[in-house]
């Protein structure tokens, strides 16, 4: 299982793609890749940057700069955080979101045989939740064949 954060972390597609095709290549015949990843529905009906405020928590890494390029749907952003020796750091974020035919089109190049996508709130992923434009990310459930 890989969580929203290593997925669509990477500088560029074809570095999220080798994390797919790596993970594909661990797993044995009818094996499961399960993941989440940003949804790209998301941010064409919410900003992005208001939904990370709203979730913001105490002693967690802070977003000060956040912007979406409606082309390649990266998220260019910029979080501040403490480390444990109580230093301020930044870290410069690029994310992609990614729409369900596309991570469909991925894994089917790959050889998963059945691929289930579903909503997903963060930190809760249920196979009863139907993806909408209100979730940020997506859980998905691919089988190898």
């Amino acid at each position: 299982m890989l969580c929203e954060g290593a997925f669509p972390l990477m500088e560029t597609d074809e570095m999220n793609f080798q994390i797919l095709q790596n993970a594909t290549k661990a797993l044995k015949a009818e094996g499961k890749l399960i993941f989440t990843t940003l949804n790209r529905l998301f941010p064409l009906f919410h900003s992005v940057k208001e939904f990370i405020q709203s979730k913001a928590e105490e002693g967690n890494a802070v977003s000060i700069e956040n912007s979406i390029d409606l082309m390649t749907f990266r998220d260019q952003n910029t979080s501040v955080f403490e480390d444990d020796n109580g230093n301020q750091k930044e870290l410069q974020c690029n994310e992609r979101y990614y729409v369900p035919s596309g991570i469909t089109w991925l894994l089917k190049s790959l050889n998963f045989k059945s691929i289930d996508i579903f909503g997903a709130t963060l930190g809760a992923f249920s196979r009863e939740d139907e993806l909408t434009s209100e979730d940020f990310e997506m859980l998905v459930i691919a089988v190898k064949e």
